[in-house]
Parts: C-alpha cells; structure tokens; sequence
C-alpha cells in the first residue's frame, strides 16, 4: 500500500512539473512585442555632434501605456542593411526630366550596405523595374520618363498598399523604406479627409510591413487643371502617412521643387541616424495596429522622428513575422 501511494505522489509531481514547464515554454497570449524604426538627427545635420542616444533616455508607450524596451541599437552599417524603393508616380509631368541627374547622384552616393530598386505608379501597382541591387548601374537601368497621363496611377495609396503587401525582400535584418514621389491625390477622393479610407488602408499595410514612408511633392498634371483644395488635400494625406510611419515629407508650397538634391541630403543624413526598437506590449487578441508614443529624453540639441503607429504581435515570434513574405514580381 506504502509502495502504492509513493508511486502515485511520483506520478502527481512528474505532472505537474510537465505543467508548470509547458505553461513556462507557452507564449504569454497577454502580451505582445513590436518593433519601430527611430530617426535622431543631430543639430543642424552636424554628424561630429550626434548625440548618444541609449535605451535610457528612451520612454516607449503603446495605446498610452508604457512599454519595456526590449532591444534598442544603432542602425548603420552592413549590420542593419538598408532596402529602399523610390516609387515615382507613373502621371508625373514631362518637366520631371529636371530631376533626373538629381536621383542618379542619389543611388550612386548612397552606402554599399543600401539596396535599391525603382518602382512606378501605374494603375494602383507599384511596378518594379527590377530586384534590389546594390549596384547604382543595376539599378539605374529602371530609370525612364513616366508616361504622364493624368490620373495614371489611380491613387497613391493603393500603390504604396501594394508595395507593401508585395515587398521584394524576405530579409529580416534589413530596415524597409520607401520614398514616394507624387503629390499625393486621391483621385478616388479629391477632397481632404483625414478618414480617407484608401489612404487609411495604406498607413495599416506600411506598418504591418515595417515599411517607413517618405515622401517628395511632385504635380502630376497642370495646376491649370488644378484646384488649391486638391493640392492641399494631396499634401495633407501624404504628411498622414508619413508621420504615421515614422518618415518625413518634402514640399514646397504647391509647386514643383527645383531641385530634389536638398531633399536627398536630408535622406541620406536620416538614414544614417536611425535606430531599431524593441519593445513588448499588451495583445488584445490577434495582432493588430496599435498607437505609438516615444520621448527620448536629454537631446535638446536633436530632432527626433518615431512612427505613430506600430504593429504588435504574440511574443516569441520573428521581429518580422507581422511582415509579408515578399513574393516580389
């Protein structure tokens, strides 16, 4: 009997340490982790005074609550590789020519860790003229006119939902961006609205694919043919998707830049002094969108970016398993 009841407390304690392991090795269903992608740029672009940002002077919150830093580090170098598609709206204007010897000096300068490719607007696609290349000539090849018809990329906004949802990259180091060349009209929406719901749709499928969104106004028809509502409505989404993704936007008033070179300027310095975030967060259920806060205290002399949004997922899985699998065309 004495033998039987021993066997029996053996049997009960080997079970529940199964339990008490299988509950420790399950995933907290609770809770979640995110990632995001900062930008500190130094006073007045000055690189010899970037200052050194750590995980303690950073304060991440999602949906208002605040968030353990998980992970916090420098990207630069071959360690965080950069993919960048400059995505040109396929109704640009014939005096878009002006640019061209600009955005040829931008791939050439741009560091060996940078891969790169050029997309076009056409017909709510983003169209890719190739795979990315860290070769400038490579990817210069995919460099042409646009066609310049009005309306020719239907809208922005399915174009960059498409990119996203398509991005020709399965590499989980490697940081995602976009710089979209357009002014950012919706010609399914002409007037401003802050709910447009294409331009909404575009903001969730960026931050899903961690991709950070910048963006250059460029008219893509006469302004004769153009209202100021439209051109501002243009340029008020564009500021909503690239704040919501962590990025920047170019413009000056409603026309045309003279020169993208400045803008390029501004890029390259952005993309050197960035930094990767990782953070946990409560998960209401299935992955989600959720709303993003960060301060980085002790930088008065420093500028910093951060998306509004980011995407949390079940702990435990990759950093980008929240991201398409980039099936590329």
């Amino acid at each position: 009997m004495k033998t039987l009841k021993t066997g029996l407390v053996s049997a009960m304690v080997a079970l529940l340490a199964a339990v008490t392991a299988f509950a420790a090795a399950a995933p907290d269903q609770d809770q979640g982790q995110g990632q995001a992608l900062i930008t500190v740029v130094p006073k007045n672009g000055d690189e010899a005074a970037r200052p050194n940002v750590t995980s303690q002077n950073v304060q991440v919150k999602v949906n208002g609550k605040t968030s353990q830093i998980t992970r916090f580090s420098p990207a630069r170098g071959a360690g965080s590789p950069l993919e960048l598609v400059l995505m040109i709206d396929g109704g640009a204007r014939t005096s878009f020519g002006t640019q061209m010897s600009d955005i040829q000096n931008f791939v050439k300068e741009m560091p060996s860790h940078t891969k790169m490719t050029i997309a076009y607007m056409v017909n709510g696609r983003a169209e890719l003229t190739g795979p990315f290349s860290s070769n400038p000539a490579e990817v210069l090849r995919g460099l042409h006119m646009p066609n310049g018809f009005v309306a020719q990329n239907a809208s922005p906004y399915f174009c960059l939902s498409d990119l996203a949802k398509n991005w020709p990259s399965q590499d989980p180091t490697a940081r995602r961006e976009v710089v979209m060349v357009t002014d950012g009209v919706d010609y399914y929406q002409l007037r401003y609205d802050p709910d447009d719901p294409y331009m909404l749709s575009a903001i969730n499928d960026a931050v899903r694919a961690h991709v950070v969104v910048y963006s250059i106004y460029w008219v893509n028809k006469g302004r004769i043919d153009r209202t100021w509502y439209e051109n501002n409505a243009g340029q008020n989404l564009l500021a909503q998707v690239t704040q919501a993704t962590g990025g920047k936007s170019y413009w000056e008033g409603f026309g045309d830049p003279v020169s993208f070179a400045p803008y390029f300027k501004d890029l390259r310095l952005r993309f050197r002094n960035q930094y990767e975030v990782g953070f946990t967060a409560p998960l209401k259920g299935k992955p989600d969108v959720e709303r993003f806060d960060l301060k980085v205290g002790g930088l008065a002399s420093a500028k910093v970016s951060s998306p509004q949004q980011v995407f949390v997922q079940q702990s435990g899985m990759p950093a980008s398993g929240g991201a398409p699998t980039g099936t590329g065309r």
